[in-house]
């Protein structure tokens, strides 16, 4: 939860696809060419092939159960940190000097996407240092750029390994790559592919030609409602929730610390993380805090009224904290979705994100101190 803090507290410049980890991948780390590491046999390899670059391995198109508990790990957010693949070139199936070369991420998700796409077709796949982070993302933060495409493309001495000039780039790296600078340097030539991995074989049927739908960014409730995980995962783990729900446990214990109602937060977590992404094209108003805090408000009249808020004194006090801390737990949760979505600009990122954090963190200090008052009244 305080990804986001971390993210407004840096300059504009600093600040690139505007999206955190959970859609990044992993943080940036240091620079590891592979060269040595890559060529070592991994389960998601079948071999190797000669070229004349040197030996290159080959892997598979099929996913295994390790590959797919590993993407069920991402999705929860557990070891980000290391889901990578050691960068350099990649076999698929029988590839010769005549076969495509794709270019992706060395995130692992993302490098697994592309081989699944490819079953059946013959290609190499190129992948780049992005310090283990997707392509969208690393397009913007820098890393997949310019000179990481052309040192790898020296590095893997592929000149060597095809007879043609050509590298399908995925749509979304285009950010981050100036097409011109690569045929200059490199005599290689960008073409762009679809967005989306999975459209690769129709794209490569058409002549390496991109249809409309290939070239929408798409951000239905599937892809939504993928992001929560994540989200929930970083949230149960975090020191303010185990914090508050420690104080609920003693409240139920008899240990009346603070009137601390942690069902009631939990509840403007849920909407937030889950019923904001869902309800996500029908909320009005057009920035993501906005629209976590209106539900985060209409859940806390909702909460006032089954419990029959304010009756005395302390009853307006309990009514203050609940307008005031939950709008501002679903609001900061369903501003981490702005930099995770297609529908936002850098720009509007960091302005949503200027203007709402101080708002979020003034309400949520006030409902604290509102809590406090509660309880004081109390006794």
């Amino acid at each position: 939860m305080t990804k986001i803090f971390d993210r407004f507290l840096k300059e504009p410049s600093d600040v690139s696809c505007g999206c955190d980890d959970a859609c990044c991948g992993s943080r940036q780390g240091p620079v590891d060419d592979g060269s040595a590491d890559r060529l070592k046999d991994r389960p998601w390899t079948r071999g190797r092939t000669n070229t004349p670059a040197g030996d290159v391995p080959l892997v598979s198109t099929r996913l295994s159960f390790a590959d797919r508990a590993g993407t069920l790990r991402m999705r929860l957010g557990f070891g980000r940190t290391t889901y990578t693949i050691p960068p350099g070139l990649y076999g698929v199936n029988r590839p010769n000097a005549q076969s495509p070369v794709y270019v992706t991420a060395n995130y692992k998700m993302s490098f697994d996407r592309v081989r699944r796409a490819m079953e059946g077709l013959d290609g190499w796949i190129l992948v780049l240092d992005t310090r283990g982070i997707n392509v969208w993302c690393a397009a913007g933060k820098g890393t997949f750029g310019t000179d990481e495409l052309v040192s790898r493309i020296e590095s893997s001495g592929l000149a060597g390994v095809v007879s043609h000039r050509k590298l399908i780039l995925p749509q979304l790296g285009a950010p981050g790559v100036a097409a011109h600078e690569i045929t200059k340097r490199t005599k290689f030539h960008v073409v762009y592919g679809p967005v989306r991995a999975e459209d690769i074989p129709e794209f490569m049927r058409a002549g390496m030609k991109t249809t409309p739908a290939m070239r929408k960014v798409r951000f239905g409730l599937k892809d939504r409602l993928i992001l929560t995980p994540v989200e929930l995962s970083g949230i149960a783990r975090h020191w303010t929730f185990l914090l508050f729900l420690g104080l609920w446990i003693l409240r139920l214990l008899g240990v009346r610390f603070l009137a601390v109602d942690f069902p009631a937060m939990l509840a403007a977590v849920v909407v937030g993380a889950v019923v904001v992404p869902v309800l996500l094209p029908w909320i009005p108003g057009r920035a993501f805090a906005w629209k976590g805090w209106l539900l985060g408000f209409i859940l806390a009249a909702v909460i006032c009224a089954i419990r029959g808020l304010p009756d005395t004194a302390a009853g307006w006090a309990a009514a203050l904290s609940y307008f005031l801390v939950l709008p501002a737990i679903s609001g900061f949760l369903a501003m981490n979705f702005t930099g995770s979505s297609p529908i936002t600009s850098l720009s509007g990122v960091v302005k949503e994100m200027r203007t709402a954090v101080p708002l979020i963190a003034l309400s949520a200090i006030l409902g604290v101190a509102a809590i406090i008052v509660s309880a004081v009244l109390k006794v």
